[in-house]
């Protein structure tokens, strides 16, 4: 047999194939056209319910991408078990199975980042905007997505936080509230009338302008300092950290003039020096006097 009676029986032949198969190509081609067209409307209807139930933009896409990953995952395996019938379904699952361990092994930061992230977005312990502490990082939430979490700091400064961190971390939410107490330690002279002291440091920081009025300003006597008694003020403000300086910077203010104006004396402190042996104390002018006699 000549090379072209052999050219021409492969072709017959893989001719003969692709019209045998025809009827599962077309199948398989109208599979992929549906499993376009759910993931589309798959996205539409994540998109609208979601809108309605929550406000987080980052979990709207975390559960789109979910979705229309699910639905390209079925598809892509009906049509794989179309254009192979002798493809079990069974068999693939198996084989879907084994390599999604691999997978996990060989990815595992990864996936536990992107875990981490899906609990975050559907719990939200915090929300975008939210300033947060957390392994002594802190700052403004700007963006959550399934894999890390933006944090823009005080002095500018962008940081990229592994979900997984958020998650097995401590996280403090400085603004889960709109106001937060502020403390600070005065101290006043042990000399000082203590319930005098107490009333004026309470009156400075009550008209304070960044102090919450509807909550109490407390002042208590806290400890017998080295050279005062300390007092520990606590009152309400905004919850921001540029909130909480203000108004720390204007409260400290207010009550070191009002203890001026009522006579009450913040004390220096004082330190008392002992020496292991007696030393002997001359005036100027006698040293002056032995050092001309000596010359």
């Amino acid at each position: 047999m000549n090379p072209i009676e052999i050219l021409r029986d492969q072709l017959a032949t893989l001719s003969k194939s692709a019209i045998e198969h025809t009827p599962n190509l077309v199948a398989a081609a109208l599979l992929v056209i549906v499993t376009w067209l759910v993931a589309k409307l798959a996205r539409r209807v994540v998109n609208k319910l979601l809108s309605r139930q929550s406000d987080s933009d980052s979990l709207t896409i975390a559960v789109r991408k979910l979705a229309v990953l699910f639905v390209w995952v079925a598809g892509m395996a009906m049509t794989a078990i179309v254009l192979f019938p002798s493809v079990e379904p069974g068999s693939m699952l198996a084989g879907l199975g084994l390599g999604s361990v691999a997978i996990g092994f060989a990815f595992k930061d990864i996936f536990e980042n992107f875990f981490a992230g899906m609990l975050i977005l559907f719990r939200q312990p915090f929300r975008i905007g939210d300033f947060v502490e957390v392994d002594g990082i802190e700052g403004h939430v700007e963006n959550i997505t399934i894999r890390d979490t933006r944090l823009r700091q005080t002095d500018g400064q962008p940081v990229i936080v592994p979900n997984s961190t958020l998650f097995k971390e401590a996280v403090t939410v400085r603004t889960d509230k709109d106001r937060r107490r502020v403390r600070i330690i005065c101290g006043v002279a042990y000399d000082e009338n203590l319930d005098e002291a107490r009333d004026v440091i309470t009156k400075a920081v009550e008209k304070v302008n960044t102090v919450i009025d509807d909550q109490p300003v407390q002042v208590f006597a806290q400890e017998f300092g080295g050279s005062s008694i300390d007092f520990e003020v606590t009152w309400w403000t905004g919850s921001k950290p540029v909130d909480v300086r203000r108004s720390r910077d204007e409260v400290i203010a207010s009550i070191k003039a009002a203890l001026d104006d009522a006579g009450i004396e913040i004390p220096f402190p004082y330190r008392t020096m002992t020496f292991k042996e007696p030393l002997s104390l001359l005036r100027r002018g006698a040293d002056d006097e032995q050092e001309a006699a000596a010359a």
